[in-house]
């Protein structure tokens, strides 16, 4: 885990797939002898985490980003910064303590959703969908002139 950790931090993404399925075989060949099954129960349940996280590795490794060189540039390598607009686009409606919560599934669709609106790129989004939505106005339109006065 060590080795996989390492290369995630130095952004060698291969490296930690690489180390993944090392560390996948080597649970693999713990579950086929059953003397090891019995000592190790908890092997099958590790290893499902171990397939997850490879597959998350996988599926993101053109944004696996290089921390120890952003630190030793001075950049910023915390996601404090994400963490925050996160709770700020989706509020406290994931909490537990809350009595309505959103579905992992909804949280992501409204998540798309305040993205959209926070950048003003909604209406544009809405009106590729909805051809009818309300008229662009236009610089040449009086109505837009008066507005905007």
């Amino acid at each position: 885990m060590t080795r996989i950790k390492w290369n995630l931090w130095h952004g060698n993404a291969v490296r930690a797939i690489e180390h993944c399925d090392d560390l996948d075989f080597y649970l693999t060949d713990h579950l086929e002898d059953k003397t090891q099954k019995k000592k190790y129960d908890k092997i099958k349940p590790f290893q499902t985490y171990v397939t997850d996280f490879d597959k998350y590795i996988s599926n993101n490794i053109n944004f696996i980003v290089n921390y120890s060189e952003r630190y030793n540039y001075g950049e910023v390598i915390s996601t404090s910064f994400v963490e925050s607009t996160v709770n700020y686009v989706i509020a406290k409606r994931f909490s537990k303590k809350q009595s309505m919560q959103w579905t992992k599934k909804g949280a992501h669709l409204l998540l798309q959703v305040r993205t959209k609106v926070l950048n003003n790129e909604w209406e544009d989004t809405f009106r590729k969908m909805y051809p009818d939505f309300r008229p662009m106005k236009s610089v040449k339109d009086p109505d837009f002139i008066q507005e905007a006065a």
